[in-house]
């Protein structure tokens, strides 16, 4: 669906994998690691200790799926200049088919996250002081009901949604550039319904009629989202494998918020977090306004049941837009998926939007020296073979944006071995013209690239080893022109002694902001865990 909810986007059918495998295990922990960062190219040296508590657990049925890996840590340093923290990090995704035709969702994010992508991009997200990274939050749960009606399919679908983001300790960019405002909080509602009849039912091509609705409430600058929109399709088959589509529909898109309160001065008045002060006095302003008719054509091609290659091209938002997706499952075990996407977006949306599509069978991460769930997850079946959050995660921004982008993920199991890659593009263009001295200009672009992979063995049932490498790629187009370019790799070792594990980790991590900020950074981690 345009809006970014299909109505049948809850997976009402049960998978092969819940079927074949029916499992239920829950593992709570607790853990001791040390942990050591050294600055390659300087002689800052920090060690800290950390004390953790966990759970990983996970359910497959016939009628229900789901996972979770979620940790509390509580670190403290061994530096009197630096304080002591905590960090939360964890995921669940899950599914419930109340019938054969009912189905209910949830999900939940909790992770560290770059704050603004002109800044530093620490590779290790775990610590304390750390600059330019910030906790953020997310969850959202919803409901699908998908019925057949005479010679009719009716598919309705809702979900409701969660976001919230701590204000960062600091954030240091290069001099010019103006900073922008710190994301709070959103809750966000979003509806479709859609009746299709199949090719040869009613008519020779398949039709279709939807409307859909997507609303969102932020915290920062009261800034409101309303969507809504009613779209007719048509697809026609031309042969066994492949099939035209063609869509028109009417939609209305409105993005506003309020000024933030200014000194005498001119600058913005900020709160205790840093954040910007809305003024009680201004009126409500339009930032983005999308009004009228758009459309377009697009083919379908299936030539087995493992494949499929969608795309679309037509108007819309006032000029070409395109989107498409490529999934693949093969009898070997390799799964891939592909999206291209065009879309208004906020953060919370893109957000909630992208947690949706996680796996609700997921590859969990062994140590804090990974990206925690803040880029890609790998799904540890071949018909989910994961997602990338990336493309969102790229900076924490308090306005709208159009994005734009490319994100693709691949996943395969062998016998002792599992893998996975992740690669993508994403292009963004904010919204927002009224801001305060100082503060970044109307029309800036940010892009990104990324791409990161993994690879695990288990050399016996209790030892194994995993590889895990990333890069990425920021720029904001307009405003001081720094690039950003971050890249890591980690290695780690693992061994078990009955209820007692134990890991070995190493990384060495690298980001370079323009001419003004530049790290070279090796990490160490050893860690006890007692699984209860």
């Amino acid at each position: 669906m345009p809006l970014g909810l299909g109505a049948s986007a809850l997976a009402l059918a049960s998978p092969a994998a819940a079927q074949e495998r029916p499992r239920t295990f829950v593992q709570p922990y607790v853990e001791a690691s040390q942990t050591l960062a050294a600055d390659l190219e300087g002689d800052d040296v920090v060690t800290f200790t950390t004390l953790s508590a966990g759970v990983d657990a996970a359910v497959q049925t016939k009628r229900a799926e789901a996972q979770v890996s979620y940790r509390y840590d509580r670190f403290f340093s061994w530096d009197e200049d630096d304080g002591d923290g905590d960090a939360h990090t964890g995921l669940a995704r899950g599914l419930y088919r109340i019938t054969p035709n009912i189905g209910i969702e949830g999900g939940a994010l909790a992770t560290r996250t770059r704050v603004d992508n002109r800044g530093a991009a620490p590779g290790l997200l775990i610590g304390d002081d750390i600059d330019n990274v910030s906790q953020l939050y997310s969850l959202f749960g919803g409901v699908a009901i998908s019925q057949p009606i005479g010679p009719t399919q009716l598919d309705t679908a809702y979900r409701i949604g969660y976001t919230k983001v701590e204000a960062p300790d600091s954030v240091l960019l290069a001099p010019g550039l103006g900073r922008r405002d710190f994301y709070d909080d959103a809750t966000s509602h979003i509806g479709t319904v859609r009746l299709s009849t199949a090719p040869g039912q009613v008519a020779p091509v398949g039709l279709a009629l939807s409307g859909a609705f997507d609303r969102e409430r932020a915290g920062q600058l009261d800034q409101r989202y309303d969507g809504w929109l009613v779209r007719g399709d048509v697809l026609a088959p031309v042969s066994p494998t492949v099939a035209l589509t063609a869509g028109v529909g009417y939609e209305e898109i409105s993005v506003s918020s309020r000024d933030p309160l200014l000194s005498p001065g001119g600058a913005p008045v900020l709160d205790e977090d840093g954040r910007f002060v809305t003024d009680p006095d201004s009126p409500r302003r339009i930032d983005y306004l999308t009004d009228g008719v758009y459309y377009d054509v697009g083919v379908i091609w299936r030539p087995n049941r493992r494949t499929q290659v969608t795309a679309a091209v037509g108007e819309r938002f006032g000029g070409f837009s395109g989107t498409g997706s490529i999934s693949y499952q093969s009898p070997k075990g390799v799964g891939v998926g592909v999206v291209v996407y065009d879309g208004i977006q906020t953060f919370g949306r893109q957000l909630r939007q992208g947690l949706a599509n996680l796996p609700t069978e997921f590859v969990a991460v062994r140590d804090q020296l990974t990206q925690q769930f803040n880029g890609c997850v790998f799904g540890s079946d071949v018909q989910t073979p994961g997602g990338c959050l990336n493309a969102v995660l790229q900076s924490v921004n308090a306005t709208s944006f159009r994005a734009r982008g490319v994100d693709g993920v691949g996943s395969a199991a062998r016998g002792p071995h599992q893998f996975g890659v992740g690669a993508g593009y994403a292009n963004r263009r904010l919204h927002t013209d009224r801001l305060p001295l100082g503060v970044a200009v109307f029309g800036t672009e940010d892009e990104s690239a990324y791409l990161s992979g993994f690879y695990s063995r288990s050399l016996t049932e209790v030892s194994g080893y995993s590889l895990q490498a990333f890069f990425n790629y920021f720029n904001t187009i307009g405003v001081g022109d720094d690039e950003v370019y971050a890249t890591g790799a980690v290695a780690s070792y693992f061994h078990s002694f009955g209820r007692l594990q134990t890991t070995a980790s190493a990384g060495l991590y690298s980001f370079q902001v323009g001419d003004f900020d530049d790290r070279l950074t090796a990490q160490a981690l050893l860690a006890a865990r007692y699984n209860f």
